[in-house]
């Protein structure tokens, strides 16, 4: 089994960055605990336009499928779709840097 490192953007909602940022403080101890990503430190950061950036590892291609079909996971991800909305890191303007820099979030 090989790990699979993912990059995800959560723009917050309107008047939603502090839950947000709760629940994406929640996110990796509640995957960790299903046993779907590896012990790899996850990341997460602040753009100025308040997208949170995080980096996280899943344990396998395997795991991020028995994510969609964990009931923990997914009622958290029903959390998040209330909250934010996912968008491509691409779209984030600080990634066009060479040196892309964020607000640690923690």
């Amino acid at each position: 089994m090989t790990g699979r490192i993912v990059i995800v953007g959560y723009k917050p909602k309107e008047g939603k960055q502090a839950e947000l940022e709760a629940l994406v403080k929640s996110h990796i101890p509640t995957l960790r605990a299903e046993g779907l990503i590896s012990n790899r430190d996850a990341i997460s950061m602040r753009s100025e336009d308040g997208t949170i950036i995080e980096v996280f590892e899943w344990a396998s291609k395997e795991a991020i499928e028995k994510a969609h079909s964990n009931v923990k996971v997914q009622e958290m991800w029903i959390s998040f779709s209330e909250v934010c909305d996912y968008v491509p890191v691409s779209q984030v303007k600080e990634v066009s840097s060479v040196f892309s820099e964020f607000t640690p979030l923690s």
